[in-house]
């Protein structure tokens, strides 16, 4: 077969009620609402962590964080500029596999596993790179008590620009991708665009400052909007619309302020309630993935490894144990197939939920013990998680409980002091050191960003 193009458009803290085509009246969306109406839209796709780096490493590799050490970074939730924490090269990323296979391989974007050089992209699969290493509120910014390091814009392995404009990196970004596809002469590429928007600070230029009805954050939404169109329509320029997937979803869900959404869910962002891991997810592929179709199927972030190989042909065997499944014949609409049949929760290494089905269990929240002894709900029939049945179902109780038991066994558990048999070690450098420093006299573009929100 002729192997597929693929670009995985990647948000950054998008909730799930953010688009239109899942049910937001304030943003406008129209591009990825027609990516929803040509493809697949998923209702259940839940990321491996509602925090970033543990999320987006668990993507690329098919693993849940704790299994390859990425839950948490010396008590940190996330990684932070300097640290000398990151995703072990040794793992195999989705990106070494599509390489392997004679892809032409690109991240542009926020990267987010490591910001020392052993552990930048371009180690990871990746020929070419271009983006911030974390998150865009890790610069010199107005109002905060605890100052960064300028943040670095990056190309391959090089600063190529320190306190870039925030409100044109997505037009750059835009250039970027544009440039790697009109580039592909025959050759099959994997692009994996991971957008700045929509983390704090928010930053857009001023025509969507100036259309949107939802302030800074509809803008943002709409750069996206904007920023999906530009890739269809180079698709459709260089007639590689019927040979390229599309895939778009968000590391995890919006924190529900500053006008973001997770509706109908609970919960945001560093939470296991469902708006903190269930987000959007779209696959588009003319003529191999049915277009129109709603599924509500269970699908997680760690199946994406798997899946693409096999849609893409790509035969692969890991080295090392993942914890993705292969559903291409979910995302191909063959009958009778179905989605993943459960999935652990968890916030940094401590094991809070389970969903098994239509029933998920709470059994831990933040660390700390509910009043009861647990929370059930079925979600098939409350997604907002609202009526709690767990006096009533003791057998669920009971069932999902001992698959609580057997992950902890394997992946750990930090709330019952549990380290799990099949859990690997994330690297480490020594020495390690910002990409950059401030310099009183250097001629940044912008010395300090003026908004002073954090996410």
């Amino acid at each position: 077969m002729k192997r597929p193009n693929v670009i995985l458009i990647n948000c950054d803290d998008l909730g799930y009620g953010d688009l239109g085509c899942y049910g937001s009246e304030l943003n406008r969306t129209p591009a990825i609402d027609a990516l929803a109406a040509d493809g697949t839209r998923f209702t259940d796709f839940y990321m491996a962590s509602p925090v970033c780096s543990p999320s987006r490493a668990a993507m690329l590799t098919g693993c849940y964080p704790t299994r390859i050490g990425f839950g948490e970074f010396d008590g940190r939730v996330v990684l932070f500029p300097g640290q000398g924490i990151g995703l072990d090269p040794d793992e195999t990323t989705v990106a070494d596999v599509f390489k392997g296979a004679g892809y032409r391989t690109k991240i542009v974007g926020k990267w987010h596993c490591g910001d020392q050089p052993r552990f930048l992209p371009c180690n990871y699969g990746f020929d070419e790179y271009y983006g911030l290493p974390y998150s865009n509120d890790m610069g010199r910014q107005s109002g905060r008590a605890e100052q960064f390091p300028p943040l670095p814009l990056i190309k391959d392995g090089e600063v190529i620009q320190q306190q870039p404009d925030q409100r044109a990196l997505t037009e750059r970004y835009v250039e970027q991708s544009l440039e790697f596809i009109s580039a592909a002469c025959g050759e099959p590429f994997f692009l994996y665009l991971a957008h700045m928007h929509v983390h704090l600070p928010l930053y857009a230029a001023e025509p969507f400052v100036r259309a949107s009805a939802n302030g800074d954050y509809g803008a943002c939404v709409a750069a996206v909007d904007w920023a999906t169109d530009c890739i269809v329509r180079k698709l459709a320029e260089k007639n590689l619309t019927d040979d390229t997937m599309i895939i778009f979803t968000s590391d995890n869900g919006s924190r529900g302020d500053h006008g973001a959404s997770n509706a109908p869910l609970r919960g945001g962002k560093q939470t296991t309630w469902e708006g903190g891991m269930r987000v959007p997810f779209i696959i588009k592929w003319p003529g191999r993935v049915p277009a129109g179709r709603v599924s509500g199927e269970m699908f997680a972030s760690i199946d994406l490894f798997p899946t693409l190989a096999a849609l893409c042909g790509i035969e692969h065997r890991p080295e090392k144990k993942i914890d993705g499944e292969n559903l291409s014949g979910l995302v191909r609409g063959e009958r009778g197939r179905e989605g993943r049949a459960t999935f652990f929760y968890y916030r940094q290494n401590g094991l809070e939920a389970v969903r098994r089905g239509d029933w998920k269990l709470h059994v831990r929240k933040r660390g700390e013990r509910e009043e009861r002894v647990g929370l059930l709900y079925d979600l098939r029939a409350d997604i907002g998680e609202t009526a709690d049945l767990y006096g009533e179902r003791p057998d669920v109780v009971a069932e999902l409980s001992a698959l609580l038991d057997a992950a902890r066994e394997e992946l750990g558990d930090s709330y019952e002091n549990i380290i799990g048999s099949g859990v690997r070690e994330c690297a480490r450098v020594e020495d390690a050191r910002p990409l950059t420093e401030y310099d009183e006299d250097h001629p940044y573009i912008c010395a300090m960003y003026d908004k002073s929100e954090v996410g």
